[in-house]
């Protein structure tokens, strides 16, 4: 086992032979939004994201189900259309699954990949110097929030579907190429819950906030106070964490905002840097490097 319950990753990963080694992971929730076919979309992206922010290269997939009895099955037929599309994207074989009967409808998928034991990216790894990018952007809690709410249009629908179902696969691919120093994904403990686990206790970041990709009315949604209850308790439970100034309140709240399928945040040496996002924007056009890393004891430090 070389990466396992001793110090979490994104993913589990136990070698079988010399140079491979299985990836595997393995994520699963009720309906983000309100097309069958889009949540089966996201779940599936949401799932793989796991295993490319490990350096690796998803194989195989299993489906996971809950489902009411009640609940017209066309409507899981739907979901199961939406996965299977998103993983044939990314040459992942599902090999079948499991369903049991369930009063709230779920779904998700366990993948197993591969990858090279000596080109593993952790969430730890970071160097003092290494530029930090960003490379999908944040807001997609909040929206899907607005929308439950009726308050978001629907061109916003169709540009937030698109980015939790867009696959890291091509951003992951080309941080493994430039030789990135380490990365992790953003979900549900959102920006500033995830950058944390990237600094340990010997190192701080500052982050440009204005350099940091926001979906479109997730600001402003957030000044109305439409904000999940992931995002309330992220900030409850990192904003010690973090020293902001003159970043304005609604700002804030889309950094500690859960996502779901968002982008990867990846550590990179400066001189690499400039070759990897223009690498990354071929596939994540939003992408952006968003701060810095420094010698430090865990703080992250927001500049407007």
């Amino acid at each position: 086992m070389l990466v396992g319950l001793d110090a979490p990753d994104d993913a589990g990963v136990y070698q079988v032979a010399p140079g491979l080694a299985l990836v595997q992971t393995v994520d699963f929730f009720t309906p983000i939004v309100d097309d069958p076919h889009d949540w089966g979309r996201i779940a599936a992206a949401n799932a793989l994201s796991d295993v490319y922010a490990m350096g690796g290269t998803p194989v195989t997939a299993l489906n996971l189900v809950g489902w009411p009895r009640a609940l017209d099955f066309a409507l899981l037929g739907r979901v199961l259309e939406g996965a299977g599309e998103v993983c044939a994207d990314a040459g992942v074989a599902i090999l079948g699954g499991h369903s049991v009967d369930d009063p709230e409808p779920k779904f998700g998928l366990a993948i197993t990949g591969t990858v090279d034991p000596e080109r593993i990216l952790r969430k730890t790894g970071a160097r003092p110097g290494d530029v930090l990018i960003l490379t999908k952007p944040l807001g997609t809690g909040i929206i899907s929030s607005g929308i439950k709410e009726g308050r978001v249009a629907a061109e916003t629908v169709s540009r937030v579907v698109a980015v939790m179902a867009a696959l890291n696969r091509g951003a992951a691919e080309a941080m493994v190429e430039h030789g990135a120093s380490a990365a992790t994904d953003v979900t549900g403990y959102g920006l500033v819950g995830h950058l944390s686990q990237m600094l340990g206790d010997d190192l701080s970041v500052r982050l440009e906030t204005g350099d940091v990709p926001i979906l479109p009315d997730a600001i402003e949604l957030a000044s109305e106070g439409i904000l999940p209850g992931g995002s309330r308790r992220n900030r409850d439970a990192t904003e010690h964490l973090v020293r902001a100034s003159r970043v304005e309140e609604s700002h804030l709240a889309v950094l500690f905002d859960a996502q779901t399928s968002g982008g990867l945040l990846i550590a990179i040496s400066p001189d690499r840097a400039e070759s990897l996002l223009a690498a990354v924007q071929r596939h994540a056009p939003e992408a952006q490097a968003i701060g810095r890393f420094a010698e430090g004891d865990g703080i992250i430090e927001m500049a407007a």
